[in-house]
């Protein structure tokens, strides 16, 4: 017979009518098997023992008044006591009321008065076991023993460690009340997670708010059972989910130029979910100070992003003292992304880093910061008409060199645009194969507004004429079709239109009594349009050669040749009825130069899109480019017992003949080509230019080309006038270079889903990877060299070979990191400069992983920012700023 038990059914019923009731089920349960959920009562004295497992639900009849029903259940047995109306649960017990849970070793459950005791039990071995747990709504805790009353929801907590956010704390004693606020009685508050943390904020009294703060008397820091005179009168930790305001404690060390420091101290404000805003200083001894203001901010499914406006003042040397100097600098730094399901068909994004060409000199944080020498900035804002081939992008653009304190900015380019159209192929009909149905049309159109100025007149005098404006019409019609089978033909027309709201106007000014004779440009405000037009075709085929081999380990050896004939055809756009240049008097008696009237020349205004080209153009174009690899047997693989070796990946040799000129219409020969050699260790590139014309020298001694080939004065082809080579390396080493290789796919799509951080903090990593620890990888290094030696040949008149220029630059560049042990590690970053025989910046970091707590140190030896900066710091991000 199965059934279900309810205690409470009887609790109401006193004296004479209880106990014959009682009785009777005592009766029932010795004469018959009696299972409550597939488990065996039995009589016992006075009381009840149910064999595991057992499952009890206590209904809402009980005078009591308690709202639900309480279950509970136990794997060993469950005894009850009928006179003090308790049941005695024993074996990984559970009680369920409403949301609260508690699980035990022993439970004792008091039904008249509505209390619960929990507390371990001891195995044979005399082990604790079944350590209570107890969870209300979510709030969970482990504790020694627990007495919980269900009705009032107050309970008394002994030896209890809970998780409050990111913290732990461990109590002797602790109250629980109706509202989950906690009361303890010698308290240690971490955030470390071990049994025995390696570091509390002791306090003889703590209160808990759930989901608000955490508030604590006098309080001490003690490291490893070891009190500190680290104490304040009262602590307050936030306890919240979201973000919470606090203070910012600054890291410190020295620097050799500003002195000792407290850097990035300040305040942090949490407003909202959405946004937050960190105010953070820093003050050197020797009178330098900066300030910086951070905030994030981030709409679901909207956009996210973050701004920070940072500014500083240097000071070096003493005031009294004439070489006293100041450096004043500012940075600004703003990145916007919008979620691209927000808005399909339009995206804003922003990615801005401006400010002084010094900020970084003085102010840098990484090495990678302190290296860079170029700014660039974007804000970019893009859309695309659905069903539509038209697309339009807007875009801010700037770029600053540190070097040389250039600003370029474009305010704005504008690209609008209209995807390639086929007009002659059939819109619902497959295509018949003819020629004609590969004709398409593509529209571009392109606007600028671009302004170059030196960083310190940016904002003093830079007006509007300083700003270079212009507009740029593209419009090509292409196609491409096969003749002879194997014969690809692409011929296009393209047409270019510019428009600028400037043009130049040059005159010669006679020389007086105190001037030379001199060429006066002038810019001219008006509204003036250039065009022109380009033709183009090209025909080109692959040609294959095979030599194989059959006993020899090299199996094959293949040529791959790609030969290449094309030809361009422009008008000449410097005839005077186009109206594009014009003639102006040079000197004094009477030469003239012919001029562009949109360019000025290297300090006057140049059309930003350029000019039409002057001069008839009518050239034929040859190039052959060659690939030769090589198939050779492979000893470790079993599965291809082949693999294919690249012995040059492109050799090429191209030059051109123009038919509009009258005389030395062959231009330079051009040969390039590149390779990797020790699989993909070292690139080879090589570059050298051939003249195909002898040298003479004129009456003043100056050589010039004449026209008279090589091959015909002095049975050579052509005469090298200049060769480059170069060999660089990045060479990566590591313990995975010992391991067989690996699916780097699989490694991408394993990093992508990382849960490690927040998606900004990651892009972080990723962005600048020398400057994070990855305690996953024993040791790496990392070595950049490259060698560039280059070549220029002199000739005498007799175009014999006078002398060579030979020229070599060399550069390396290091860093690495090794594991010392599991938790101790060392990053180093340095190069040598082989001209100047010195090193170059270097920094050494060392880290130390203490668990719960990281140590940094990190030091440049030399250099103008020779400096140390020593840190210890807790992980955990509510405790971040507790820095030793």
């Amino acid at each position: 017979m199965i059934c279900k038990i309810s205690i409470y059914n009887f609790l109401p019923l006193r004296g004479i009518k209880q106990f014959f009731l009682w009785l009777l089920l005592i009766n029932v349960i010795g004469a018959n098997l009696v299972y409550a959920n597939n488990f065996l009562l039995v009589s016992d004295s006075d009381s009840v023992v149910a064999k595991p497992q057992d499952t009890i639900v206590l209904p809402e009849s009980n005078k009591s008044a308690l709202e639900s029903k309480v279950i509970y259940t136990a794997n060993d047995s469950i005894r009850f006591d009928i006179e003090q109306q308790k049941a005695y649960l024993f074996g990984n017990a559970e009680v369920i009321y409403e949301s609260t849970i508690l699980k035990a070793g022993y439970i004792e459950l008091d039904m008249g008065e509505n209390i619960v005791f929990a507390k371990s039990l001891k195995d044979s071995a005399g082990k604790e076991i079944g350590k209570p747990i107890f969870n209300d709504d979510g709030q969970e805790f482990s504790t020694e023993t627990i007495t919980y009353n269900f009705e009032t929801k107050k309970g008394l907590i002994t030896k209890v460690i809970t998780k409050e956010g990111e913290g732990y704390i461990h109590s002797d004693t602790a109250k629980k009340f109706e509202d989950n606020m906690l009361y303890i009685k010698n308290g240690a508050y971490t955030t470390c997670d071990n049994q025995n943390p390696h570091f509390v904020i002791k306090s003889p009294k703590i209160k808990i708010i759930p989901d608000d703060k955490i508030i604590t008397g006098p309080a001490y820091l003690s490291i490893a059972n070891i009190p500190t005179p680290l104490a304040v009168p009262f602590g307050l930790f936030p306890n919240k989910k979201g973000r919470a305001s606090g203070v910012l404690i600054p890291t410190y060390g020295e620097s050799r130029i500003a002195g000792f420091f407290l850097k990035e101290g300040g305040y942090y404000l949490g407003f909202k979910d959405r946004i937050d805003l960190a105010l953070r200083g820093d003050i050197y001894s020797k009178g330098s100070w900066g300030v910086n203001i951070l905030s994030n901010y981030k709409k679901r499914y909207g956009y996210n992003g973050n701004i920070s406006l940072r500014y500083s003042e240097f000071k070096f040397g003493e005031k009294e003292l004439p070489t006293f100097s100041e450096e004043k600098d500012f940075f600004v730094t703003w990145n916007h992304n919008q979620d691209p399901k927000s808005r399909p068909n339009s995206r804003f994004s922003a990615k801005i880093n401006a400010g002084s060409s010094t900020y970084n000199k003085f102010n840098s944080n990484t090495s990678s910061e302190y290296l860079k020498n170029t700014f660039q900035s974007n804000v970019s804002y893009s859309k695309s008409w659905a069903g539509t081939p038209y697309n339009l992008s807007v875009n801010l653009r700037h770029s600053q060199n540190t070097l040389t304190r250039k600003v370029d900015l474009n305010l704005p380019d504008v690209v609008f645009s209209r995807n390639r159209t086929f007009p002659f192929k059939p819109k619902n009909k497959a295509p018949k194969g003819k020629w004609y149905e590969n004709i398409g049309w593509n529209y571009r159109m392109d606007a600028s507004n671009k302004l170059s100025v030196f960083d310190s007149l940016l904002f003093t005098d830079t007006k509007y004429k300083d700003f270079n404006m212009g507009i740029k019409h593209t419009l090509p019609v292409t196609t491409s079709f096969k003749i002879f089978k194997f014969l690809m033909l692409n011929p296009s027309i393209t047409y270019t239109n510019r428009m600028y709201l400037q043009s130049i106007e040059k005159n010669w000014i006679d020389p007086t009594d105190s001037t030379l004779g001199f060429i006066m440009v002038d810019t001219i405000s008006g509204f003036k349009t250039a065009h022109d037009f380009l033709f183009n075709t090209n025909i080109k085929t692959k040609i294959y050669g095979m030599l194989q081999f059959k006993k020899l380990p090299i199996k094959a050896i293949r040529h791959v040749i790609t030969p290449s004939i094309g030809f361009s055809y422009r008008p000449d756009f410097g005839e005077e009825k186009y109206g594009y240049y014009k003639n102006v008097q040079s000197d004094t008696i009477g030469g003239m130069v012919n001029y562009s009237i949109f360019d000025g020349g290297s300090n006057a205004w140049k059309g930003i899109y350029g000019t039409p080209s002057r001069g008839k153009f009518g050239s034929i174009n040859f190039s052959i480019s060659n690939n030769i690899e090589m198939k050779v047997k492979s000893k470790k693989d079993s599965i291809n017992p082949t693999k294919k070796v690249k012995l040059i990946e492109n050799l090429t040799f191209s030059t051109s003949y123009n038919l509009a000129l009258d005389s030395m219409n062959w231009k330079p020969i051009n040969l390039s080509g590149y390779t990797k050699i020790f699989g993909n260790i070292f690139y080879i590139r090589y570059n050298a230019l051939f003249d195909p014309y002898i040298l003479v020298q004129d009456s003043l001694g100056i050589t010039k080309n004449r026209n008279v080939l090589e091959l015909k004065a002095n049975n050579r082809i052509a005469r090298i006038e200049n060769s480059n080579w170069n060999l660089s390396t990045n060479l990566k080493l590591g313990p995975d270079m010992f391991k067989k290789k690996e699916n780097k796919a699989s490694k991408e799509i394993e990093k992508k889903r990382s849960t490690k951080g927040t998606e900004d903090e990651l892009q972080m990593i990723n962005d600048n990877l020398d400057d994070y620890v990855d305690f996953s990888i024993p040791w790496s290094l990392k070595i950049s060299y490259t060698l560039s030696y280059l070549n220029d040949y002199f000739y005498s008149n007799s175009n014999l070979r006078d002398s060579i220029s030979d020229n070599i630059i060399q550069t390396l560049s290091f860093n690495g990191d090794i594991n010392l042990t599991e938790n101790w590690r060392i990053g180093f970053r340095s190069g040598y400069d082989l001209e100047n025989k010195d090193f170059t910046y270097t920094s050494i970091d060392i880290y130390r992983d203490l668990h719960c707590w990281e140590m940094n140190f990190n030091y440049i030896p030399f250099g103008l920012r020779q400096s140390y900066n020593f840190q210890i710091k807790v992980k955990s991000s509510i405790l971040q700023d507790l820095k030793l």
